[in-house]
């Protein structure tokens, strides 16, 4: 016998390639737990793994998914549901439970993480920036919001009374990079326009779209890579359509706004502008007001390279830079502001004096 036949084999250590992790955010009511329990329950062919925040005890969502597959009690390790998918209550922003997931990879190919109804999804997602340990098998695909038909344009309305708050609707869907307008069938066409275009004056950018009982492929949502170079067309489309975005704004505090750039820019230059904007929060209105950024995008042309362009996803005061090969020629430079206190005037030539 040839002793290469007793030989102990190498053994080959599994390569796992980085999980992508969509944010769920809504208001209760909207239809969350709708969504989420047709993810949990029904086939559909996807491992994912979902992550719930725990609401108390008198949750729907998890009364639902303990009963069906958890024997009347809730839950808070992962437990392997009957199609595939994962699930964990959690009282947290879900880090530990996101931990305790990561030592059963190869289980799951999506993680969907759902916030409480009034949180800020802005954390969530620089989570995943600042995090080096998850950053090396997470990615954050995007983050997407259920907005109510029935009281959607109602939530957006509702005023903060603590000062410098910002309404939790109008900042979930100013982060969101899809929004669900869900429970169509119950509003008339002129009710379900009036809170699309409120919704387009905070954020045009994002893809909309409507259901009834939130039925909607899982295709639209998952893979929608919102903060990787492969996102890059999206915001294309946006800056070649940009006036088809141009409805009211309808919070008094929050609104949106476009800056195109008429020559390209040099990477430090950027950098610095980005870095006095976000980080030292040194940019100011015409009436002395601090401008606080929750959301910023955009495709900027670098000097350094005639055929590269730099993608810029922001959320609050964490951005990152990725650089993207332009498909075509006379693609403009760009950027897309959400948040409070925007001066065009001041911003643009703070950007044109670098």
């Amino acid at each position: 016998m040839d002793s290469s036949d007793e030989d102990v084999p190498d053994l080959i250590p599994a390569v796992f390639k980085p999980v992508p992790v969509t944010i769920i955010t809504g208001y209760l009511g909207a239809g969350k737990t709708t969504l989420l329990n047709y993810i949990l329950t029904e086939q559909h062919d996807k491992k994912i793994a979902v992550i719930v925040n725990e609401f108390g005890e008198g949750s729907a969502m998890e009364k639902s998914i303990s009963i069906k597959e958890n024997e009347g009690n809730l839950f808070e390790e992962w437990i392997e549901l009957r199609n595939g998918c994962m699930c964990c209550s959690v009282k947290d922003n879900g880090v530990k439970a996101i931990e305790n997931l990561m030592t059963k990879r190869g289980k799951f190919d999506y993680i969907l993480l759902e916030t409480t109804g009034l949180a800020d999804p802005g954390p969530i997602a620089k989570m995943f920036w600042l995090d080096e340990e998850l950053g090396s098998d997470l990615y954050l695909d995007g983050i997407v919001t259920v907005i109510d038909s029935k009281n959607g344009l109602k939530q957006l309305l509702e005023e903060k009374t603590e000062d410098g708050l910002v309404n939790a609707c109008i900042r979930q869907i100013a982060l969101s990079d899809l929004i669900i307008v869900n429970k169509v069938d119950l509003v008339q066409p002129g009710e379900l326009e009036s809170l699309k275009n409120a919704i387009r004056s905070l954020n045009g950018d994002a893809r909309l779209t409507e259901t009834v009982r939130c039925s909607i492929s899982l295709d639209d949502i998952l893979d929608l890579k919102a903060y990787s170079g492969a996102g890059v067309e999206r915001i294309q489309g946006l800056l070649k359509n940009i006036n088809e975005y141009s409805a009211p704004h309808i919070s008094k505090e929050v609104s949106s706004l476009t800056i195109q750039l008429e020559s390209a820019i040099a990477r430090p230059a950027l950098e610095q502008f980005l870095q006095k904007l976000l980080w030292e929060r040194a940019v100011r209105n015409k009436a002395g007001e601090t401008t606080d950024i929750i959301r910023l995008k955009g495709i900027v042309r670098i000097l350094e390279n005639d055929e590269t362009a730099l993608m810029i996803q922001a959320v609050q005061d964490t951005y990152d830079l990725i650089e993207v090969k332009l498909p075509e020629e006379n693609v403009p430079s760009a950027l897309i502001f959400i948040g409070k206190n925007l001066d065009r005037e001041v911003l643009e030539n703070l950007i044109i004096s670098r």
